[in-house]
């Protein structure tokens, strides 16, 4: 895995979980100081308009990968959303945020549990000054409940569909920290312009996401809209949309829909198709009597992630999981390219 050292942003104050540490030098007084400097910002979003009024200097995160941002800019949140999905050892924190975590040497922030929705009371608990949720599925009544917490920065547009870009600069500028995240943005899409030069073979191939495949009821196959992020990655990589996922994608502002298996041959357009699953998965789609018949199914241009595991979790591109799966992302895209899995 492909893994960048980004050097500790110079903060007024950075968040190492039980109490406020300076990252730089003499941190306390800077902190002082530049209190005076700090102009509040109002940010307009799906759910309302977040003013925040001072200086952050506890910070909360929601929902997935919110809390990326904060710590690949040097800060250490108080409180963040423990990874449900693809922890590969357990411990709620996924591979790239461990990474993280040790080069601040820091501790784990409080983990909350989602499992059932967002622990309200947990993230009052931390006594946070703003709460991260850029990339996220609140709902009005879990922003109301959040507000009464701390100002809440919610999704732009769409639940679970702001661009990794965007949750940069949207979750950056709330932490006073803009030009920061974009140069955070500048290095990501130089690391993946790079990276993307030495994989020719995708270049404009058009690709799509199915949803998990129930290899036991292949009556109908379901697939990421452009809404999705997984979906948006593509282009990022130099692939492109097949026009059969841009055109219903068009009509809805949902991230995934279905179409049923005797619907397959829309996606004639598709070269490349990624899934989540294992070989199990592949060798459903390609008995399947209608399924197989979709041209990436037929030569082979499958690549079927460990929905369980880092590796498929990092397809949906976030800011530290970008540089810690791009090389192995890209090999398996390219294998497919070719028609060899």
């Amino acid at each position: 895995m492909r893994r960048v050292t980004r050097s500790v942003v110079p903060l007024t104050a950075v968040l190492m979980t039980a109490g406020l540490v300076a990252c730089s030098p003499g941190g306390t007084d800077e902190a002082s100081e530049a209190s005076g400097d700090w102009e509040p910002i109002t940010i307009e979003h799906a759910l309302g308009t977040t003013t925040i009024e001072n200086r952050p200097e506890r910070v909360a995160t929601v929902n997935w990968a919110n809390h990326e941002v904060p710590l690949a800019l040097g800060v250490v949140p108080v409180g963040m959303a423990s990874a449900d999905f693809g922890d590969d050892d357990g411990d709620g924190v996924l591979p790239w945020v461990d990474e993280r975590l040790e080069e601040l040497d820091a501790e784990t922030p409080v983990l909350f549990d989602e499992t059932d929705g967002i622990d309200f009371e947990a993230v009052a608990d931390t006594a946070p000054d703003v709460i991260l949720a850029a990339y996220s599925g609140l709902t009005q009544e879990d922003y109301d409940t959040l507000s009464e917490i701390a100002p809440v920065v919610a999704y732009p547009e769409t639940a679970w569909g702001t661009p990794w870009r965007e949750m940069i600069e949207i979750n950056s500028r709330a932490l006073g920290l803009e030009e920061e995240g974009r140069e955070l943005v500048t290095e990501l899409e130089g690391e993946i312009e790079e990276a993307v030069a030495d994989h020719p073979e995708i270049e404009g191939r058009s690709t799509m996401f199915l949803t998990h495949v129930d290899t036991t009821d292949l009556s109908e196959v379901g697939f990421y809209t452009t809404h999705d992020t997984r979906a948006l990655f593509f282009e990022d990589l130099g692939m492109s949309t097949p026009a059969s996922v841009a055109e219903v994608s068009a009509e809805t502002d949902l991230f995934a829909l279905t179409r049923a298996a005797e619907q397959a041959d829309v996606f004639d357009d598709v070269d490349i198709i990624v899934t989540y699953g294992g070989e199990e998965t592949v060798e459903a789609l390609e008995g399947d009597p209608l399924l197989s018949q979709m041209p990436a199914v037929e030569k082979g241009a499958v690549v079927s992630l460990p929905g369980d595991a880092p590796l498929g979790t990092a397809a949906n591109p976030t800011p530290l999981s970008i540089s810690w799966v791009l090389d192995d992302y890209l090999s398996l895209l390219a294998e497919a390219a070719e028609g060899d899995r």
